[in-house]
C-alpha cells in the first residue's frame, strides 16, 4: 500500500509540474544542467546523432523562464554603425547571457534585416523573412511571436493645403545613389555620407525641415529628430518641394505571412529578423522559397547556427551550434535544426545569423567555440538575457 501511495504521489507531482509548465527536458542527450541565474539554465550536448549522417557536434542551449527573465535586442556600441563582440555588448548592459542576433553587413556593421530595438525601428526590410517579435505582457512575462515579416517606411509631407507621400528606400543604412534614406539618432551623430547628395535635417514637434544642405555630406542627426538623405543632387519633384518649414511624419507599413496583428508589431519592444523560420505555432516549416534561401549554400549545408525558439511548456530556448571545425563540431543543416527542435519539443523556432557570428555568452564568458580563426566575430546586434 505504501508503494502504491508513493507511486501515486510521484504521478501527481509529475502532472502538476507539467501543468505548471515546469517540465524539464529529456536529459539523455544533454549534459547535466548548470543553473546560471533564476530562470536561466545552461545545457550542452555533443550527441552526434543530432546531425545526419552522425558526426562531431557541439551545441550550447539556454532554457529561459519567461516569468523570471527579460529578453531584449541591443546594438553594438549603442548605435547602428559599427560592430562589437557579443561579450562586450552583454557586459555593457549587465546581461546574464547573450547570443548574436540578426544578419548584418560585415564591412560596416549595419543590420541588413528588420531590426527594432527598444521600441524604435532601426533597420527596415523589403524582403519577407522569418522574425521574432519580443513583447512584455501586463503581468510581467516575456512573450515571443514568430512570423515572416517585412517593413517599409513611408513619409508624409505637408505644406499649406498640399499633402504628399514619399517612400523611404532604407532606414539607417548606407546611402545609394538615387535613393532616399532615413537616419535616426540610433545610427550615429551624423549620416556618415559622402558630399554628393542632398540632406534634410528634421527637428521639432511635429517634425519639420529645419536645415537643407547639398554637396556637403555628414549631416547632423538631431537627438530628438531625424535626417533624410538622397544620393544625388538632381532631386525628384516630391523631394525638391521639401523646403524649410515643411512638416513631415513617418509610418511603417508592415507585412506578415502569418497575420501577426499590426498593433503587436507597432507596440513590440524588439523585433529581430533572421533567415529561416523553422516552426510557427506548432507547424513544422520545410519550404523556405518565400524567404529566398538557397538550398545548396545555406539550408542544406552545415554551418554554425544560432536559433531561438519556444517549447510546448512556454520556455524560451537560445541555442548555438558550433561548426566548420570537423574534429569539434561540423555545424547543422536546417534538417538538423529541425531534429534538434524535435528533441526540445519546440513549437516555434527561428534561425538567426550564424557562421562566424555564432556566439553565446554566459556570465561574461563565451561558452562556445566561434569558427573564425581570428576569434569571436564583432556583430551588429545581440539578444540579451537579463533578470527581472
Amino acid at each position: 500500500m505504501k508503494t502504491a501511495h508513493r507511486l501515486a504521489a510521484w504521478v501527481w507531482i509529475a502532472l502538476f509540474a507539467a501543468a505548471c509548465g515546469r517540465a524539464t527536458p529529456t536529459t539523455g542527450w544533454l549534459e547535466p544542467v548548470q543553473n546560471v541565474a533564476p530562470g536561466v539554465e545552461l545545457y550542452r550536448t555533443t550527441d552526434a546523432t543530432l546531425v545526419e549522417p552522425p558526426a562531431p557536434v557541439s551545441a550550447f542551449l539556454l532554457r529561459l523562464d519567461p516569468v523570471k527573465i527579460r529578453l531584449e535586442s541591443a546594438l553594438a556600441n549603442g548605435e547602428v554603425m559599427g560592430a562589437e563582440r557579443v561579450d562586450a555588448i552583454a557586459a555593457r548592459h549587465g546581461a546574464v547571457a547573450a547570443v548574436n542576433g540578426g544578419f548584418f553587413n560585415t564591412r560596416n556593421g549595419e543590420p541588413v534585416g528588420l531590426l527594432k530595438v527598444a521600441g524604435e525601428l532601426v533597420s527596415d526590410a523589403a524582403a519577407t523573412k522569418g522574425g521574432v517579435v519580443v513583447r512584455e505582457t501586463e503581468d510581467g512575462r516575456t512573450t515571443l511571436v514568430f512570423d515572416r515579416i517585412s517593413a517599409r517606411v513611408v513619409m508624409t509631407a505637408r505644406s499649406g493645403d498640399r499633402t504628399w507621400t514619399v517612400p523611404i528606400d532604407g532606414v539607417d543604412t548606407t546611402r545609394v545613389r538615387g535613393r532616399l534614406m532615413l537616419y535616426t539618432p540610433a545610427y550615429h551623430p551624423d549620416t556618415d555620407t559622402a558630399p554628393n547628395g542632398t540632406e534634410w535635417v528634421l527637428d521639432g514637434a511635429p517634425l519639420r525641415v529645419v536645415d537643407i544642405q547639398s554637396n556637403v555630406g555628414r549631416a547632423r542627426i538631431p537627438r530628438a529628430g531625424m535626417t533624410l538623405s538622397f544620393g544625388g543632387l538632381d532631386l525628384p519633384a516630391d523631394l525638391a518641394d521639401l523646403v524649410e518649414g515643411v512638416e513631415v511624419s513617418f509610418r511603417t507599413e508592415w507585412q506578415t505571412a502569418g497575420g501577426v496583428p499590426v498593433d503587436h508589431l507597432e507596440s513590440a519592444a524588439h523585433i529581430v529578423q533572421g533567415a529561416g523560420l523553422l516552426r510557427r505555432a506548432g507547424e513544422v516549416i520545410r519550404d523556405w522559397s518565400v524567404e529566398n534561401l538557397r538550398a545548396d549554400t545555406f539550408t542544406e549545408m552545415r554551418h554554425p547556427r544560432t536559433m531561438i525558439g519556444v517549447d510546448q511548456h512556454g520556455f524560451i530556448w537560445l541555442t548555438v551550434v558550433d561548426g566548420r571545425q570537423p574534429d569539434h563540431s561540423v555545424g547543422m543543416t536546417f534538417a538538423d535544426l529541425q531534429r534538434l527542435s524535435d528533441r526540445l519539443s519546440l513549437t516555434d523556432a527561428l534561425n538567426l545569423d550564424g557562421g562566424g557570428s555564432t556566439t553565446m555568452v554566459v556570465q561574461g564568458k563565451i561558452v562556445n567555440r566561434p569558427s573564425d580563426p581570428t576569434g569571436p566575430r564583432p556583430v551588429s546586434d545581440a539578444i540579451l538575457v537579463t533578470s527581472r
